[in-house]
């Protein structure tokens, strides 16, 4: 029987290196610490801008404050109580639209987000010991109470002057007061326009009063504290005054600024 031997393995020619085989490079931690921020960042980008996006055209459901609120009230042992339903802002009384920017934001049809000289005198204020109100805008609170949570750390600081921004650009004045309108707290358990006419009044958000409309404005400092009917001699009085300051508005909020 005829034995085959295998051929030899042939050898490489004189003068010829092996091929170099590729290195797999690893990266340090640091370049992996900088991949994880620089996706982490497109990614929030993304989400952010696209959110503010929908939401121009899309009602805003619910917000965080309306659920945080519903916790607070349900470990306090209390009823959870939720009435929220969205009213296109055509079908919101004028008067509640100048009401708030008569109490809330004097300067909101003219300031692109930011009102920085009410911002300069609140901190002067606040570092006298002082605290006021006047210093966010309509634009901010309205990013606030849809994007973020409540508090006053400097993360969420810089995220609300990022998505204010944001929907400033994007929505505009009259998107923008439709969405607070519809999203603001107005009493315990009680968010948006509609509900707000509903529980203090009994009537539709379309046909408030001008004293109706300052009523409701007087109570947003702490809507869960004030009353816009029955109320104390301090609301009774903002009532009078954001009135008086309806009159310098117009007879109809002009948000095109034409």
């Amino acid at each position: 029987m005829a034995v085959t031997k295998k051929p030899a393995p042939k050898k490489p020619a004189a003068g010829k290196a092996k091929p170099a085989t590729k290195k797999k490079t690893n990266r340090t931690f640091g370049e992996k610490v900088k991949w994880f921020f620089i996706k982490a960042m497109l990614w929030f980008f993304g989400l952010s801008i696209g959110s503010v996006i929908f939401f121009k055209y899309v009602p805003v459901p619910f917000t965080p404050l309306m659920l945080i609120r519903a916790i607070e009230n349900k470990m306090a042992g209390k009823e959870v109580y939720f009435d929220h339903d969205w009213e296109p802002i055509d079908k919101i009384s004028m008067n509640l639209q100048k009401a708030v920017i008569a109490s809330e934001d004097g300067t909101f049809l003219t300031h692109n987000g930011f009102d920085f000289k009410a911002l300069q005198k609140a901190y002067k204020s606040n570092e006298r010991g002082r605290r006021i109100r006047g210093g966010s805008t309509i634009s901010q609170q309205t990013a606030k109470n849809v994007f973020l949570w409540q508090g006053k750390s400097y993360l969420r600081k810089g995220l609300e002057a990022y998505f204010t921004i944001l929907i400033e650009v994007i929505w505009g004045k009259e998107r923008i007061m439709e969405v607070y309108l519809n999203s603001i707290e107005m009493g315990d358990g009680v968010y948006g326009a509609y509900a707000a006419t509903e529980h203090w009044y009994r009537r539709d958000a379309s046909s408030l009063t001008p004293m109706q409309a300052a009523g409701i404005a007087a109570i947003l400092p702490n809507p869960r504290k004030f009353k816009a009917t029955g109320s104390s001699s301090y609301i009774n009085r903002r009532k009078e005054r954001i009135v008086r300051e309806m009159r310098y508005i117009g007879k109809k909020v002009n948000y095109d600024g034409k």
